[in-house]
């Protein structure tokens, strides 16, 4: 890895999103929920700001595909566990999140030691996962701040909606394994069970 690409815009602003965490947490241990929800909302816009950046200034690296998914999975699972420990987010989803990602992590580097794949990017309901959890993760701690009910309808929907689209992906993700496991030649076609096609 060159070091340039580490000093590229886009994954500066990856980095920082990356050194937003430990300050969202000591502000959630500490009961300000102003400063965490602040905090988070800035770490969310840096997420957007990076991928615009890449594809603007032409700095999209090899370096930014592998690190802006961890700053991801960082910055949600640490969420996650910190809202749970602080009894606002039930323990089931904060299991499921993390059962799903390190599953998916076993999976990738299974491929990739067997077979070599490094194409891992997110399908269209991974991507609706990452979308609810950020979403649930905001009105959890909205919620801490504005006891309206709408906030907390609106929080249970979305965590609702990460149990679904966790499910849902993780399902998508099986397919695709077999689908570019077979691509890859690297075992037959009629030793993988049939799930479907869709992309």
């Amino acid at each position: 890895m060159k070091l340039s690409q580490l000093l590229t815009a886009p994954n500066q602003l990856t980095l920082l999103r990356m050194m937003f965490v430990p300050f969202i947490v000591t502000n959630l241990v500490e009961g300000h929920y102003h400063w965490a929800l602040l905090l988070f909302v800035l770490a969310g816009m840096s997420d957007g700001l990076d991928g615009l950046l890449a594809r603007t200034l032409k700095q999209q690296t090899v370096l930014g595909q592998y690190l802006d998914p961890i700053a991801d999975k960082l910055l949600l699972s640490t969420m996650f566990m910190v809202l749970a420990i602080l009894h606002k987010i039930p323990w089931k989803y904060t299991v499921l999140v993390f059962s799903r990602d390190i599953c998916i992590l076993c999976a990738s580097a299974v491929l990739y030691a067997i077979a070599g794949l490094r194409d891992f990017r997110p399908s269209i309901f991974g991507k609706a996962n990452t979308l609810a959890q950020v979403a649930a993760v905001f009105f959890v701690m909205l919620l801490e701040i504005d006891r309206a009910r709408w906030v907390w309808i609106t929080r249970t929907t979305f965590l609702h909606a990460t149990i679904a689209f966790t499910i849902v992906s993780s399902l998508h993700y099986v397919v695709l394994v077999g689908q570019r496991l077979r691509a890859h030649g690297k075992i037959p076609i009629d030793t993988v069970p049939s799930a479907g096609h869709s992309q």
